[in-house]
């Protein structure tokens, strides 16, 4: 073979493999920035996603109602079937004409919306309003306290007020240091420790509130005797 032969089978060789270097650095580089790329947009669409499941979450939290809330019911159409009530202990209202009428666990919307399916033959207008005026909740006080018991409270209440509410501590058996909140969210039970001691010596100014069917448990102190 001559040296000029030589040659040139030499440089179609090396344009071969630079061709196929190309294609294979060509699809490494393509890989990547399809991979930047869906980095990117998994990203941007990831908090946007959170966010707007936590709106729903928020939004979804309507009000439901509980015993012991006050409602008044207005019929614009009718008003001699106005009434202001309190819904009793087993969850129901009393409403001329149709009876009782289960309240609890209904936000007011549901509540309208049922209250006119019930006077449906009734109303010119299918209209009615369910306002809220007083809303109560409980709260449970067990342990160390002179009034272990249920509270019921229209206002939002701390733990420290819910004990002051069940008489106060029995200072002689309680430890304010590791007092306990036992609260249902999400169907897992959750316990909240509170030092009210530090509270109630000034040391700590943060206020506990608690939400509806929230248990303050207050434990004994420990003692060999």
């Amino acid at each position: 073979m001559t040296k000029a032969l030589a040659i040139r089978i030499g440089h179609k060789v090396s344009l071969k493999n630079r061709g196929g270097l190309c294609r294979r650095l060509s699809t490494t580089t393509l890989a990547a920035l399809g991979l930047a790329v869906l980095v990117v947009v998994t990203g941007c669409q990831t908090p946007q996603s959170k966010a707007l499941v936590e709106q729903a979450g928020d939004s979804s939290q309507a009000i439901s109602l509980r015993e012991g809330d006050i409602l008044k019911i207005s019929f614009p159409s009718t008003p001699s079937l106005d009434t202001t009530q309190q819904i009793r202990r087993d969850g129901k209202i009393a409403l001329s004409l149709v009876g009782e009428v289960t309240a609890v666990g209904m936000t007011p919307a549901e509540l309208e919306k049922e209250i006119i399916r019930l006077y449906s033959s009734q109303l010119v207008s299918k209209e009615v309003t369910v306002t809220v005026v007083s809303s109560s909740f409980p709260v449970f006080v067990t342990g160390a306290v002179i009034r272990p018991g249920k509270i019921l409270s229209d206002h939002p209440i701390t733990a420290l007020e819910a004990i002051m509410e069940a008489g106060g501590f029995d200072y002689a058996k309680a430890n304010l240091g590791a007092v306990r909140v036992i609260r249902n969210e999400g169907g897992c039970v959750k316990n909240y420790t509170l030092n009210l001691k530090l509270v109630l010596q000034g040391k700590q100014s943060t206020p506990f509130y608690l939400k509806p069917s929230d248990i303050v448990y207050i434990p004994e102190k420990f003692s060999w005797f």
